[in-house]
């Protein structure tokens, strides 16, 4: 079956993902935990930060599951596991394995928890004493890709189901799109996930018992899912309402941020619950309503970016701690730490990306890359 590439979409992951750099880069300087902290934090950072928060990881889940609507076009449920198993599973293990163990090393290095060489640390307790933090063994900031290989294989007869019959929920959700407010059905479950799971749920991104995020993330990668199989109706709501959906987004993270000024209660949490919900949907709506106007046409830059970035996303934070590690004893100020963290990690990346894995397919599993489609030879012309 044909699809029509939505060029907007591999864009938003693009530009998604290089967020995520800037964010971990950025962590390096708030007052929150991190593996690594400079010596000075700067408070006011957290304000962009918290805007980020608030839809960064939601978009990605809503991305992933539209994507998952354009791969059953061309595969069986059995093929698209075996896919997801293949493009998720190898990368997550080769991570555990190779990328993730300098991070910890650099923290055991900075607290005094070790002191030696990366070999004697990898050959000796790398992956003893269980697993992370009281142990070595972990995932970090590849903990997306456990999460989404599990929504993956969990809805991959579900998914073959609605998109070979679409039934009753993909009308009922074409329905409420083409209503001016319709879209704020889908706040529902995202407001009782938010107002009645989260207090006793705290997201720790160990996949085991993280019952909050499992069951957030799990909807909103189902969402994706379902408003690209409402077709149209979809794209016609976020074009035709992004400036008012953009004023909401505006107005209701201003709200948050006088919330944020109260103290902690019920009636905090529970008005907090609504509105942060509320906040996210909307960028999001926001960003593919943007997106769909300005982004949805193709470019080499963007067919570069789209194979690179998931190999960026592998890479990314390893390359900030090893550079934040020899910088946080330095007496810079904030901009010259931040302008190397930020130009040493893309720029590792893209040294690494495009002379060490673009060339050698080998390397490519590792990392995700998926292989460059041929073009089928032009029909020799008849004389």
């Amino acid at each position: 079956m044909a699809t029509i590439r939505r060029y907007d979409l591999d864009w938003l992951r693009v530009g998604v993902f290089a967020l995520l750099i800037l964010y971990h880069v950025g962590m390096f300087f708030v007052p929150w935990g991190w593996h690594l902290k400079n010596p000075v934090v700067y408070p006011e950072l957290r304000w962009p930060m918290l805007f980020l928060n608030q839809w960064r990881l939601p978009i990605l889940f809503v991305i992933s599951g539209m994507g998952t609507y354009y791969a059953y076009s061309f595969r069986s449920p059995g093929q698209y596991a075996l896919e997801r198993l293949k493009r998720l599973g190898i990368p997550l293990l080769f991570g555990i394995l190779v990328i993730v163990p300098p991070q910890v090393y650099l923290e055991r290095l900075a607290s005094g928890a070790f002191q030696g060489s990366y070999w004697d640390y990898y050959s000796t307790v790398a992956f003893m004493g269980g697993v992370y933090p009281e142990g070595n063994l972990s995932w970090h900031h590849l903990w997306f890709l456990p999460y989404l290989l599990l929504f993956s294989l969990l809805l991959a007869r579900p998914f073959r189901h609605i998109k070979d019959h679409p039934g009753r929920l993909v009308v009922w959700t074409a329905k409420k799109l083409q209503s001016p407010w319709g879209w704020l059905v889908f706040l529902l479950p995202l407001y009782l996930w938010e107002a009645f799971l989260e207090p006793f749920f705290n997201i720790t991104h160990a996949l085991v018992g993280d019952w909050f995020a499992l069951v957030n993330y799990g909807t909103l990668f189902f969402f994706g899912f379902l408003l690209l199989a409402s077709g149209k109706p979809f794209w016609d709501n976020v074009v035709r309402y992004r400036r008012r959906n953009l004023v909401l987004g505006i107005l209701s993270f201003s709200a948050l941020l006088v919330l944020w000024q109260f103290e902690d209660g019920v009636p905090r949490h529970f008005t907090e619950a609504a509105v942060s919900v509320f906040n996210f949907w909307t960028w999001i709506f926001v960003l593919f309503g943007y997106a769909a106007v300005y982004l949805n046409k193709p470019s080499r830059l963007l067919t570069y970016s789209n194979r690179a970035v998931y190999p960026f996303y592998i890479l990314h934070q390893t390359i900030t701690l090893w550079i934040a590690y020899y910088l946080r004893d330095l007496s810079w100020g904030f901009l010259p730490k931040a302008l190397v963290l930020t130009v040493g990690t893309f720029g590792g990346c893209l040294l690494i990306y495009h002379f060490l894995l673009r060339p050698v397919p080998l390397l490519h599993p590792l990392f995700g890359i998926k292989p460059v489609k041929k073009k089928p030879p032009p029909p020799e012309s008849s004389r």
